[in-house]
């Protein structure tokens, strides 16, 4: 689970639209991810791995992007897709995940080791769709430190995501963001709130 992808996988917390176009009909799905190379998509059509599809869609407001895919897997009703950008496709790609991720929503949740220590870094939201994620890194990776420098928006699940990492497994709170500090400050003067939302994960 260490990092290593040339390209970060950005996740949403809530799964963006996308239209399809293959085979000369047109469908729709849902975003899983996305990363500067490629998509996975959740949708009914069936895509054919090796074969392209057209890919329209918007993230919370960015300009449309449009641009093809090649199918590289498929596990049910999710595919992976390779896309074929030009110089321009990219810069929108790249300027719409920055968006997201500055607005808190979209995620990028990455496991680095620095220095012997496993360091968990989130980057933009930190919220309840990083929870697998987040706890099989606890679990099963062992992290000493959360890096949350870059996060800019979190909510209730993911303080307390944070406080089972502390309470449960050692783990210490390294770099934090302003929006993070602020909020993690408030957490900790009105504890039982987040203490109840923190029973109820493993």
């Amino acid at each position: 689970m260490l990092d290593q992808r040339r390209h970060q996988r950005i996740r949403f917390c809530s799964p963006p639209t996308i239209k399809i176009g293959y085979g000369g009909t047109i469908g729709e799905g849902l975003i899983e991810n996305i990363s500067l190379s490629g998509i996975m998509l959740r949708s009914s059509m069936a895509l054919d791995i090796g074969h392209t599809a057209g890919c329209e869609f918007s993230l919370f407001g960015s300009p449309v992007i449009d641009v093809p895919a090649s199918v590289v897997s498929r596990v049910g009703n999710l595919f992976g897709a390779r896309f074929q950008t030009g110089p321009i496709n990219q810069i929108q790609i790249e300027d719409a995940i920055n968006a997201a991720l500055a607005e808190g929503k979209a995620s990028i949740f990455s496991l680095h080791e620095l220095g012997g220590r496993k360091v968990m870094r989130v980057v933009g939201g930190l919220n309840g769709t990083l929870r697998n994620d987040f706890m099989h890194a606890l679990t099963r990776m062992g992290v000493n430190e959360i890096d949350v420098e870059g996060v800019t928006e979190i909510d209730q699940s993911g303080l307390a995501l944070c406080l089972v990492a502390i309470k449960r497994h050692g783990v210490v709170i390294g770099a934090q963001s302003a929006c993070f500090a602020s909020a993690w400050n408030q957490a900790l003067l009105a504890p039982g709130e987040i203490e109840s939302l923190s029973g109820i994960l493993p």
